[in-house]
């Protein structure tokens, strides 16, 4: 292996290039800056800061700002050139594809917002058909927000399952025929990008440290309730997948030698609930806060598993917070009975919020891990 050392130029440059490009992107080079504001804020020579920013410029990543008018040019002389970032020099793309619908968000290279679109599925859709509302969706966002697919510098997908390394669906009950699909691989024919496949309660948390309830905690729990609830962590700032992915699959506790799943439990007749059909998670909730009193006994049940469920992975992490999420509506007649029972069951209870992102969480959590990429790319110092 090469040894790296001050005396490698090329390392320099890169790690000079780096360190400028970072303030431009950042909140102080929202306005555009001057050489010696970069050379101030890098700590780097005049002469240094200006190869660099040329480099930058000829790469695309930066541009000179327009000058002031000629009336206040010429009262105050030749202004002193400035730069600014270019953040639409390429874009980010967040998918998310669920039981109820498809959706696309894109935004520029420093996190702003250019377009959303949403596509509502029904939750026995099968597998092609799912992927084609999900191509559909971003050939609609590109177009609208008039971005060529070649800006994509990567793109993140979330989606219920346990997925791989390589975004293959190891196992998927929530979706019809996703078990054992290659999502990554099918992705990837669309994109000449990353594309990076994430499970949804992973991506969900990730959105709200980002722009949501968890913002500014460390160690977080996300949950995503229905009628096969899954768990998204934070420790110490990083997702934490487990070793194959299926960390925080708490639908699965059931199999722990308890018979009753979330379907029966929810059920206000002697039959269960269709195991995909979490629009009837939210006509029961509805009925419950009707005064229905088989509804209130089913929603009873429904949050005494989702007690125990939670409380095992608080024990197992404590958490500084958890947030609850998810497609089915009414989940505020959760929040109190759940903050409650976790003060009986775990030795810390932790902060129990909402998802402020709501159903917007899974895909702009995706568009999180694709920016993420992006960063890692442009502020890499690695040669190649």
């Amino acid at each position: 292996m090469a040894r790296l050392s001050g005396r490698d130029p090329s390392l320099l440059r890169r790690i000079n290039s780096t360190a400028v490009l970072r303030v431009l992107r950042s909140e102080f080079g929202r306005a555009p800056l001057t050489l010696t504001d970069l050379a101030q804020a890098t700590e780097l020579s005049r002469p240094t800061v200006e190869g660099v920013v040329e480099g930058l410029v000829d790469a695309g990543l930066a541009a000179e700002a327009e000058e002031p008018c000629a009336e206040h040019a010429a009262r105050r002389g030749r202004p002193a050139r400035r730069f600014r970032f270019r953040a639409e020099a390429g874009h980010a793309l967040g998918v998310e594809i669920g039981s109820h619908r498809t959706a696309a968000v894109l935004a520029d290279l420093t996190g702003d917002f250019t377009g959303t679109v949403t596509h509502d599925l029904d939750e026995e859709t099968g597998a092609e058909e799912r992927l084609a509302s999900a191509h559909d969706a971003v050939a609609e966002l590109l177009e609208s927000s008039g971005v060529g697919r070649e800006s994509l510098r990567a793109v993140g997908v979330g989606t219920p399952g346990i997925v791989e390394a390589d975004g293959t669906v190891r196992l998927g009950t929530a979706l019809p025929g996703w078990t054992g699909l290659p999502l990554g691989e099918r992705l990837r024919q669309d994109f000449n990008c990353p594309v990076l496949v994430e499970n949804d309660a992973n991506a969900g948390v990730v959105a709200e440290r980002w722009l949501g309830a968890a913002a500014g905690a460390e160690d977080v729990v996300m949950v995503l309730v229905g009628l096969s609830p899954g768990a998204g962590s934070l420790i110490g700032g990083r997702l934490h997948r487990g070793f194959g992915g299926a960390a925080g699959e708490i639908g699965a506790l059931h199999l722990l030698g308890r018979e009753a799943t979330p379907e029966r439990l929810l059920s206000t007749t002697d039959e269960p609930l269709h195991p995909l059909d979490e629009a009837a998670v939210a006509r029961v909730f509805a009925l419950a806060r009707a005064g229905d009193e088989r509804a209130e006994r089913a929603m009873e049940r429904f949050v005494q598993r989702l007690v125990h469920d939670v409380a095992a992975l608080v024990l197992a992490l404590d958490p500084e917070l958890v947030v609850i999420g998810g497609w089915a509506s009414g989940l505020d007649d959760v929040l109190e009975p759940l903050r409650g029972e976790l003060e009986r069951y775990c030795l810390r209870p932790p902060r129990v919020a909402l998802s402020e992102l709501g159903e917007s969480a899974v895909a702009t959590g995706a568009l999180r891990l694709a920016l993420d990429e992006v960063e890692s790319e442009l502020f890499s110092v690695n040669a190649g």
